[in-house]
């Protein structure tokens, strides 16, 4: 054992142990036919980012897993990365280069790439090293990038090859359209928030006045790109004019009325405008009646030629001018105010604007079936298990998938044009020539969307498309560990692409998290500047502390409050610890035996021990669910309570008496309960758990290999566990009646046992630990309450009642004094504040909470009293 310091240093322990870790290569894994493997692949953070909670919570799960099943024999991949995210780094750049004054545009593609590569080489590569400030310990030989060339190939081959299937298509279709970023968006990246508008309420009439129809619209300015009215086939209302015209107000023109299903005829007039180019319904409708579709957005939100005199508005000017004309001719009936979700970008939170648009699709509904048989079928399983109905929610009743975006940072679509015959063809080169004419071809211009490739990471990161050492080993994954904001956007995507592509489940198990709030229950925002910074939490409190606050008391899928006094609990919590191992350290002494010799054991020995197998049996088990706050819960009270706070305590006087064989009997089991109690507690604080282990003779070279604590038949001890532990109550007991009379530690007084005769036995043998733990001079125990003084105080627990000669423990007359003087100040108290809440004056013109802690006082103050009064009544 080397000298160890008075005080625990995280900042020392954590930069030298990781960094010993990674030269040692203690986190690599490999093809071992040997071992079981236990794979997860890390959510790649983008690389615009910097650790925040939300990571800080997800990679500590990860790790926590990691680590226990390392320990458990398996051959353990944590398979690190980076995803590129095209909208939100190409935000960033295009930032970047408006401070210089340049655009995008000027410079070109390949220089514009150039910057982005450059970018993510300077910047890209920071959240990897603040994960690995967490402790994360990840296979960082394996890291890999989405837009690598291993993953860039995976990516081509899957869209080519589901491209000849006939599962992605090119066409126009209603789309999700930012017009702040400037790309398409799908389904799933889009968020809805409440939004107060109204709803405008405009009359179409006939082109000869002798008939009208009334539609309501959140969106007047779609008016433009009006090419029906609709109504129910059914609504007798309407039935004479279905087929006939009516003529759009201000603009003149005149489209038709048609009947068509999707209309709700008890809602509102019953009638609907269609505008296929701007609603995903009313496409569908404008397909079904063989409408036109004009589209009068541009890309950037500005009314286009089509707009008429409108053309060159925003769309919000255009609602405004547009409104105010159809006022003036008379159509406008009437205006309401209206709430309603309004989709926005998840990004930059600009609204979005639904609008027909060329562009490439997935067909998902046939690669949803099996995904969603995959779990319905408990080859997956989602942990917690509600989690799944928002799977099925998704999968259900999802629609084609919109994968190109309007950026160049990202996988660009390998489909090549050829302008002269129009053919259009998909492979993974780009062909000399147009296969079909001879004439030149061109790329096409969009990349695929971000979550195109993340999902399929899972076996693309191991090598995929060839057939690899690695992918057949290591997959089909283990555990994905995720948070429950993305499972339609990430988790739903790798079950379809795992299965299509690899023909097998990525994943067995997805563990679900919350996400972190802040102590008021709200979400992490920059605009409500309540973020708080983990690596902030780690320079003050270490790594370990901050681990551990967020593993304990946060159960699977729910969200959790951020708690700075938790983090100060786990850090009082790893100098608990550290304390206690150091004294057990300087305690073993150098050299000499420290073998378990059973037949040595003493009551307290064979106790703690026992507790050790449960524990050992219990935290394993919860882990196996997935119940990691519990396990961290049951480690943390064993090592505290009934290690550092009982058996410690126990175990000194044999520690520092003269009997060797006692003294080698209680260092064996100190050692033993020490050792795998680090290994316990080493998932969730890896850091001061290798501190302390290294220490301990025997030891291995570092802890994350040693073997994860086993069952041991030899320790279990029921019946001395169950003597202890009703001993234990006594001493509790005694110890609250001599803090409540204030009786010094160094006081001892007689006492007497008194419990039921089965007990009798066990308690004499156990009658030595209250000498030594409660202030006992000598122990009686008995079945009855013969031979007890009058007037004796008693201490009451579970299975035993504890009598106390009360001479023996205070001075009588003085305690009579002192409490004599409480009880005055107690009655002045009440005096005073039934003054106070008597006055009238004072009642009528207090605030309430003035008045309520007044009442307060009160209550404290005669409970006070009667406490009081009746220790009087005690003493005589």
């Amino acid at each position: 054992m080397q000298d160890m310091p008075k005080s625990y240093d995280h900042t020392d322990v954590e930069t030298r142990l990781y960094q010993k870790w990674e030269q040692n290569g203690y986190f690599h894994a490999a093809p071992n036919p040997h071992k079981q493997p236990y794979t997860i692949v890390i959510p790649p953070p983008n690389i615009t980012g910097k650790l925040h909670m939300g990571h800080a919570l997800d990679e500590t799960l990860q790790d926590v897993l990691t680590r226990y099943k390392r320990m458990s024999g398996y051959e353990t991949l944590w398979l690190p990365g980076t995803d590129h995210a095209s909208i939100a780094t190409e935000v960033k750049i295009v930032e970047q280069m408006a401070k210089e004054g340049i655009d995008k545009r000027d410079i070109g593609r390949e220089a514009f790439l150039e910057r982005a590569w450059a970018w993510k080489k300077e910047y890209g590569g920071a959240i990897v090293g603040q994960l690995k400030k967490l402790g994360a310990s990840c296979d960082w030989d394996r890291e890999r990038f989405t837009m690598d060339e291993g993953c860039n190939k995976a990516v081509t081959k899957v869209f080519c090859e589901l491209y000849d299937k006939g599962l992605i298509y090119r066409g126009d279709r209603i789309i999700n359209w930012c017009p702040e970023c400037k790309t398409a968006l799908s389904d799933a990246e889009v968020e809805y928030e409440e939004q107060d508008t109204s709803l405008w309420h405009v009359r179409y009439d006939a082109p000869d006045g002798s008939y009208s129809i009334t539609v309501a619209t959140t969106r007047p300015e779609t008016i433009l790109g009006d090419t029906a009215v609709a109504v129910h086939p059914e609504d007798e209302r309407y039935a004479a004019i279905v087929g006939k015209n009516v003529v759009i107000p201000v603009l003149g023109r005149e489209i038709p009325i048609v009947a068509d299903e999707y209309v709700e005829k008890d809602f509102g007039t019953g009638a609907v405008k269609i505008t296929p180019a701007h609603d995903p319904n009313d496409f569908e409708v404008g397909v079904r009646c063989g409408l036109p579709v004009m589209r009068v957005l541009s890309d950037d939100g500005y009314i286009n030629e089509l707009g008429g005199a409108y053309a060159g508005l925003t769309a919000k000017e255009c609602r405004k001018k547009l409104v105010a004309d159809i006022d003036a001719a008379g159509n406008l009936v009437k205006v309401e105010p209206y709430t309603h979700n309004v989709g926005t970008c998840y990004r930059c939170h600009a609204t979005v604007e639904p609008l027909v648009s060329k562009q490439w699709f997935v067909d998902m509904k046939p690669l949803a079936r099996p995904a969603i048989e995959a779990v319905r079928g408990g080859r997956i399983r989602f942990v917690p298990e509600r989690f799944d109905k928002t799977y099925f929610n998704w999968m259900e009743n999802i629609r084609d998938w919109c994968i190109s975006r309007q950026l160049w940072w990202g996988h660009r679509i390998p489909a090549y044009y050829c302008d002269a015959c129009g053919e259009t063809t998909v492979q993974p080169a780009a062909p000399a020539a147009c296969p079909k004419c001879g004439a030149p071809v061109r790329q096409d211009e969009d990349v695929l969307d971000t979550w195109f490739s993340s999902g399929m990471w899972p076996f693309s990161t191991l090598g995929f498309p060839a057939q690899t050492e690695e992918l057949k080993y290591f997959y089909p994954t283990s555990t994905l560990v995720t948070g429950y904001d993305i499972i339609f956007f990430w988790v739903a995507r790798m079950i379809v692409f795992g299965l299509e592509a690899m023909g097998e489940i990525p994943f067995d198990t997805v563990y679900v998290h919350g996400i972190v709030r802040d102590e008021q229950g709200r979400k992490m925002s920059k605009s409500l500047g309540n973020g708080i910074d983990p690596l902030e939490i780690i320079r003050e409190y270490g790594a370990d502390s901050l681990r551990f606050s967020l593993v304990s008391g946060n159960s699977a899928g729910n969200d959790m409050r951020f708690y700075g006094k938790k983090v100060e609990s786990a850090r009082n919590f790893c100098n608990k610890v550290y304390n206690a191992s150091r004294f057990v350290l300087m305690n073993l002494g150098e050299g000499g035996s420290c073998e378990l010799e059973l037949s040595k054991l003493d009551m307290a020995d064979k106790w703690i021990l026992h507790r050790l197998n449960t524990v050992v049996q219990e935290a394993t088990h919860n882990l196996d669910q997935f119940d990691l706050n519990l396990a961290a819960q049951k480690i943390y009270d064993f090592i505290w309570t009934e290690f550092c706070d009982w058996y410690i305590e126990l175990a000194k006087p044999r520690l520092y008496g003269d009997d060797a064989a006692e003294q080698a009997a209680v260092k064996a089991v100190l050692l033993r309960v020490l050792t795998d109690a680090m290994k316990l507690l080493h998932p969730f604080m890896p850091f001061i758990t290798e501190e302390l282990y290294l220490n301990l003779p025997g030891a291995e070279e570092t802890i994350m290999r040693a073997a994860w604590p086993q069952y041991t038949p030899a320790f279990e001890f029921p019946a001395e566990a169950d003597t202890m532990e009703r001993m234990m109550g006594v001493i509790r007991a005694i110890r609250n009646l001599r803090a409540e009379l204030n009786v010094p530690p160094a006081k001892r007084a007689a006492m007497t046992i008194v419990t039921a005769p089965e007990h009798i036995h066990a308690f004499e043998q156990a009658s030595i630990y209250v000498m030594r733990l409660a202030g006992a001079q000598s122990v009686r125990v008995q079945a009855n309450k013969a031979g007890i003084p009058q007037g004796a105080l008693s201490a009451v627990c579970e299975s035993a009642e504890v009598f106390i000669p009360l001479n023996e423990l205070i001075d009588i007359e003085k305690e009579r004094e002192r409490i004599a003087k409480e009880v005055e100040k107690a009655r002045g108290e009440i005096e005073r504040a039934e003054g106070k809440l008597s006055n009238e004056s004072f009642v009528a013109k207090a605030p309430e909470k003035i008045i309520l802690a007044e009442r307060e006082k009160l209550e404290v103050a005669r409970g006070m009293l009667s406490k009081l009064e009746q220790r009087l009544g005690e003493l005589g």
